[in-house]
């Protein structure tokens, strides 16, 4: 897993020029080149930029191709919204349900126990 390459994969995926980049982390569109060889390292408001100037979430910069914020329609606008999927492996679906109520609060969610 290397996240630079990464980004250049998914830069050359989206058709993203190097100045786009750039612009978007705030930087000289020569650091792009020094970023692609490795000799600088990305601070994490870089990342976060850069994820954002890619339409991909951070996780996904760690993990592409595999994407794990799935988007979803969010109707006839053409909007999407992010889809995460939560795994939790717990023989008690009280306690689970607890679990999915302290890391989202009270977002209406969907909850599947299989």
């Amino acid at each position: 897993m290397n996240v630079i390459d990464n980004i250049f994969k998914i830069m050359a995926q989206k058709g993203i020029k190097q100045r786009t980049l750039a612009d978007a982390m705030g930087i000289d569109e020569s650091q792009i080149s020094v970023m692609k060889r490795g000799n600088r390292d990305l601070k994490i408001s870089e990342v976060e930029n850069i994820a954002s100037c890619l339409g991909v979430s951070i996780t996904d910069l760690f993990t592409w191709p595999e994407r794990y914020v799935l988007e979803q329609s969010a109707g006839a606008k053409g909007l999407t919204t992010p889809k995460v999927i939560l795994q939790l492996e717990l023989e008690d679906s009280d306690v689970k349900a607890d679990v999915i109520k302290l890391a989202f609060g009270d977002r209406v969610l969907e909850i599947k126990n299989k």
